[in-house]
């Protein structure tokens, strides 16, 4: 299905108040029916009974009204999608009967990121999308948790990098409201907290400011720095790290903007040692690890080549490179599922398309909040 065609889809439910038609439109939404939820916090039943009570509380808030029909489609599809990944993350305890789906956000801020790419809608749409989905608890308990040491400040400093705050607090009043559960009024004025939090830090309809980026990463990397101090800076080499799933683009791009700078690749390492993909990865990695080393002891601007897909494996990458005080821009790229498989298939390449189709479920698109620069080459 198209964007045009999804907006027609999404307008039809509001004006006849039914959304069985998207169990047709989005098979995998089929599974919610069948998925248990804790009656401690779900006393409505099951995932796609919540699903429906979310998108209605959603649809009836003034502000959904007033949003163009590029927000009214971020937002509606949001909370469409928003536990999407439930059916595969649900867990019942033998004991007790307790039923829980740990990540189930994370988890299903990427299967909704493979639903959109394959359909088709505009990148900054699906991010926005997709990064609502992967923080859409936040708002519950970011006045309260105490267990990473993060002030509410930080976080809502940095959420508004990532995506539209207001957004995130409409989706939020619209989840608590779509549910059952004896803690609702409570959950509710933690919602509107958070909002307020975020007008009075300014960052509620936009990005907080800085005085520059270099302050900006050195903040999202230690919470307890004060955003507007500026502090000694330490400069080291300007290194650019390439990130996207494979056959996307990433080798021609290096050779045509930068032929002159070193690159650090995996698949360079794989065929100097003689090696096809899966083959002693250790050895792969500890040989571009050692190089990259060099460069960075050297001050040498250099790029980093690779997947970097998930971003547990881009952080190791950037914890390297900040502690040489690099200056770092993530360059992503993307195109298209059946272009990926066409130019890996007429490649020389040891990498079937399916073990691409199985990277697909670590793919995080970098964050604006991860480094200096972050740029978006898609299609």
């Amino acid at each position: 299905m198209s964007y045009s065609q999804l907006q027609q889809e999404i307008a039809y439910s509001i004006s006849k108040d039914n959304f069985d038609q998207w169990l047709e439109c989005i098979p995998s939404l089929n599974k919610l029916m069948t998925t248990p939820q804790d009656s401690t916090y779900h006393g409505e039943g099951n995932v796609w009974i919540h699903t429906q009570m979310v998108l209605r509380s959603l649809i009836a808030q003034d502000q959904f009204a007033k949003s163009s029909d590029d927000q009214k489609f971020v937002l509606f599809m949001a909370a469409l999608l928003h536990d999407i990944a439930k059916p595969e993350t649900t867990i019942i305890d033998e004991n007790s009967g307790r039923i829980s789906q740990p990540r189930h956000s994370l988890k299903g801020s990427i299967s909704s990121r493979i639903l959109l790419w394959r359909l088709g809608i505009d990148f900054e749409l699906r991010e926005k999308i997709c990064r609502i989905i992967g923080s859409h608890q936040v708002p519950f308990y970011a006045l309260n948790d105490d267990s990473n040491n993060k002030s509410p400040q930080w976080l809502i400093h940095r959420l508004s990098w990532e995506l539209p705050v207001w957004m995130l607090c409409m989706h939020a009043k619209a989840n608590i409201q779509g549910r059952i559960c004896d803690d609702k009024r409570r959950l509710l004025d933690e919602v509107e907290l958070f909002k307020q939090l975020a007008l009075e830090e300014g960052c509620l309809y936009q990005a907080r400011q800085f005085i520059d980026d270099y302050i900006r990463v050195h903040y999202f990397r230690n919470s307890k720095m004060l955003p507007d101090y500026v502090f000694y800076r330490q400069s080291g080499p300007k290194v650019i790290l390439m990130s996207g799933l494979p056959a996307s683009g990433k080798n021609s791009w290096v050779t045509k903007y930068y032929p002159q700078l070193p690159v650090a690749s995996y698949d360079d390492a794989r065929s100097e040692l003689k090696l096809k993909h899966g083959q002693n990865e250790g050895l792969v990695i500890q040989f571009v690890l050692a190089k990259v080393k060099q460069y960075l002891r050297d001050n040498q601007p250099f790029i980093w080549n690779a997947t970097h897909l998930s971003r547990d494996i881009r952080q190791k990458a950037l914890d390297l490179l900040y502690a040489y005080h690099a200056e770092v821009e993530i360059v992503y790229l993307e195109q298209p599922e059946k272009t990926l498989y066409q130019r890996n298939s007429s490649r020389d390449t040891s990498l079937p398309n399916k073990k691409i189709t199985q990277m697909l479920s670590k793919w995080q698109v970098p964050l604006p909040t991860e480094a200096h620069k972050v740029t978006y080459l898609v299609n």
